[in-house]
């Protein structure tokens, strides 16, 4: 049974009477364990059908799937090769609330580690632009990692504060997600040593950030545009305090209903003595829903749309490495990369098309990252590996997900190879893995070290 705070439970029961005693019930319950389907690699009926575990579909995401708690998918080949992401159910609502169309120009605001950067890419199906930020360094790096490894090719990764991007990208994005540093109290279940550091202060402080970053990406949305602002906790302060205050200060925006979401709870307007439009909020909660706390608001910008409108310009660089990668292509791949091709000293990326000139932005990735120059001769990326498909590679050699060798390979191992010589691709029942070089009848392993398991 998780302990939660006293505070906490005096102020859930006043908000929830007497739905409060269900409510504290559904702690007794574990918590539900869910994937989703990286559509970019995998059709979802392919995935059922290679798929060895059981699962059961979530109601508000086509893609997404509860699996049970004894499973361990992420432990899985299928984990390593990109074809599904490990999230919390409730979690999968938030994008599904935001209607991503392909071709839009997205910002996801509060990114890693990438579950709802990764499901906005699936939509956006490699078309258009997804500006993924993370303020923290660390984090923006498993963001990145999370990103390569779905394959992701029109994505720019930044590492910079609301207030800063806002700077650059007034008036650009068609749609923005904010999902807001919260505090967490719809995750309790699922993460219970988040209890120990609620106490009834956190709440308004939160509040105060989150009407902060709030304002920061209203600044970036187009007239015309959408935005989803969320969060993983009960409290009013952070929901429907946020919206309301925020609707107060802003009369160029409008609460919008969530037709994909009709079958979960309304915002609850009468706990902030707010408007009666906060009703078109989404509330899940974990006595009601298979899945952990979450509140969704959809805002649109009024007026209509207009051309973006940026303080700075796109510029093409010239790139040394480019040749180098042409040459690569050539001797290793069947398939020739289009777009505008940008190098970072020795790094070489293919950016989107919609990608502006970030002087001034601290930006982790620019878009795919295809690999480095060495010594005159170019070493390709995991992204790049990631990126493809199996008909793409001249060279490649395919194991079963129940083989040793695929162990071996995630372990960091040399294979036996024989026959082939030169850069060659490692999949798993057809989905890339990662490179391998093949030399002298051994497969040089080039699986990133720092993803290399242990057992």
């Amino acid at each position: 049974m998780i302990h939660l705070p006293e505070e906490f439970k005096k102020k859930m029961k006043q908000l929830l009477a007497e739905e409060y005693d269900e409510f504290i019930q559904s702690y007794e319950c574990e918590k539900y364990s869910a994937l989703r389907v990286n559509t970019l690699k995998i059709s979802i009926e392919d995935f059922k059908e290679i798929y060895p575990f059981s699962i059961e579909p979530i109601d508000w995401v086509p893609e997404g799937f509860y699996y049970p708690p004894e499973q361990s998918p992420g432990k899985h080949p299928y984990h390593f090769a990109g074809l599904y992401y490990i999230q919390e159910p409730s979690a999968m609502a938030v994008v599904t609330a935001l209607d991503i169309q392909p071709g839009d120009v997205v910002l996801d605001l509060c990114a890693a580690p990438g579950g709802k950067s990764t499901q906005i890419a699936c939509a956006l199906k490699n078309e258009g632009l997804l500006v993924s930020n993370e303020i923290v360094p660390s984090r923006a790096l498993i963001l990145a990692e999370n990103m390569e490894r779905f394959g992701v090719k029109n994505a720019v990764i930044t590492n910079e504060s609301p207030d800063r991007l806002a700077v650059f990208f007034r008036n650009y994005f068609d749609k923005i997600l904010v999902d807001a540093p919260c505090s967490g109290e719809g995750m309790f279940r699922k993460e219970p040593e988040v209890c120990k550091e609620w106490n009834a202060e956190v709440p308004p402080a939160c509040a105060k950030r989150q009407l902060n970053i709030l304002e920061d990406a209203a600044k970036m949305l187009k007239p015309g545009g959408k935005l989803v602002y969320s969060t993983c906790t009960f409290s009013p302060e952070e929901n429907e305090g946020v919206i309301e205050q925020f609707l107060q200060q802003h009369d160029d925006f409008e609460l919008c209903d969530i037709p994909h979401l009709n079958n979960m709870d309304c915002g609850r307007p009468e706990w902030v003595n707010g408007r009666r439009e906060l009703t078109r909020c989404r509330r899940i909660w974990p006595h009601k829903q298979k899945g952990e706390g979450h509140f969704i608001a959809l805002l649109q910008k009024k007026g209509d749309q207009v051309q973006k409108i940026v303080p700075i310009n796109r510029k093409e660089k010239k790139n040394s490495g480019m040749n180098f990668y042409f040459d690569f292509e050539k001797k290793n791949l069947y398939c020739k990369l289009d777009g505008t091709f940008m190098s970072f000293g020795d790094h070489l990326y293919l950016v989107p098309d919609e990608n502006l000139d970030f002087k001034g932005v601290k930006v982790l990735r620019p878009g795919l990252y295809l690999g480095v120059l060495k010594k005159n001769r170019f070493e390709p990326s995991h992204a790049l590996a990631m990126a493809l498909n199996k008909d793409d590679f001249i060279r490649k050699v395919d194991y079963s997900s129940v083989s040793p060798e695929v162990l071996a390979y995630l372990k960091g191992e040399t294979l036996r190879m024989e026959g082939f010589k030169g850069w060659t691709c490692v999949l798993v029942d057809g989905y890339p893995l990662g490179w391998g070089k093949a030399v002298e009848g051994v497969l040089k392993n080039h699986y990133p070290k720092g993803l290399r398991i242990n057992a």
